[in-house]
């Protein structure tokens, strides 16, 4: 057998592997850049923008989408650690013939959560402006409960019987379906309120933003809340700055500032050009 016909499983592991990993990180990525703009698209609305003027990349995206991940993650991981504790501790206690109290425990788990995701649906159906922002999560986590605990009482069963492996399988992929869609919700939700609470600290904090002086060859025209324009140099030359701006962003070829002071009432964006003749200086807010 010649080296290259050794080669070529290799070659052809590494290429089945590469097909396999590859559609579950192209959805992750699709994933990112959701909820990344999900969560710019919610701030931009509150502050009177669009985000389609920030001319963010799918990279700027997938950044300001961890963030919005940080905190379900967390939880997430908590949920699937406590969750596998409790099983093996009831995985013990059936070993040891206590299937009375596990089949028990299991109708409370099965019905407590079907109970929990049907009272969350009702209470977005009804009043679907004053749901809570943890609403799909506990949906969520009623449909999980309800798949424990009739996992649970299959197990405590001891007359025999059982369910086929293609309906356990057609169960378990409903159910992983069901709570995928709940989460992707619940988080879009969350970057959403992350957004939006991300605009309202700018009117609350916008002292904390760096201090921004434009100077232009040419008259601007800022007509926003505490901005003050000079004129300076001759008038072959002239020169004209702006003081009294704080630095929002810079994206897309674009500067985005906002005046002293901006409320999301009365405040104003300015947007400029990064472009010749133009020059900004931007300070350290703490800075007299």
């Amino acid at each position: 057998m010649t080296e290259r016909q050794e080669a070529d499983p290799r070659w052809k592991r590494a290429a089945d592997l590469l097909a396999a990993i590859g559609p579950p990180l192209t959805i992750a990525t699709a994933l990112l850049v959701y909820f990344g703009w999900a969560r710019t698209d919610a701030q931009a609305k509150t502050m009177g923008l669009d985000v389609s003027l920030f001319g963010y990349t799918v990279q700027d995206f997938v950044l300001r989408s961890i963030p919005s991940l940080f905190i379900p993650l967390v939880w997430l991981l908590i949920a699937a650690v406590l969750w596998l504790t409790m099983d093996r501790i009831l995985a013990r206690q059936l070993d040891a013939g206590h299937r009375v109290g596990v089949g028990r425990l299991a109708w409370v788990l099965l019905f407590g959560g079907v109970a929990c995701a049907a009272a969350m649906w009702l209470a977005v159906i009804l009043q679907p402006g004053r749901t809570l922002l943890y609403v799909p999560y506990i949906m969520a986590g009623g449909v999980l409960l309800a798949a424990w605990g009739l996992s649970l009482r299959r197990r405590s069963r001891d007359d025999g019987y059982t369910t086929t492996a293609v309906s356990r399988g057609t169960e378990r992929t409903l159910v992983l379906c069901l709570v995928t869609l709940l989460l992707f919700w619940g988080t879009s939700d969350f970057a959403q309120a992350l957004g939006r609470g991300l605009a309202v600290s700018y009117e609350e904090q916008s002292a904390l933003l760096p201090t921004a002086v434009v100077y232009s060859t040419e008259r601007l025209a800022i007509r926003a809340p505490n901005v003050t324009e000079e004129s300076s140099g001759t008038a072959e030359h002239p020169s004209y700055s702006y003081n009294g701006l704080r630095l929002l962003v810079v994206s897309g070829g674009r500067i985005f500032l906002l005046n002293e002071g901006w409320t999301i009432r009365s405040g104003k964006v300015v947007v400029l050009r990064d472009e010749p003749g133009l020059r900004v200086e931007y300070g350290n807010p703490e800075s007299k």
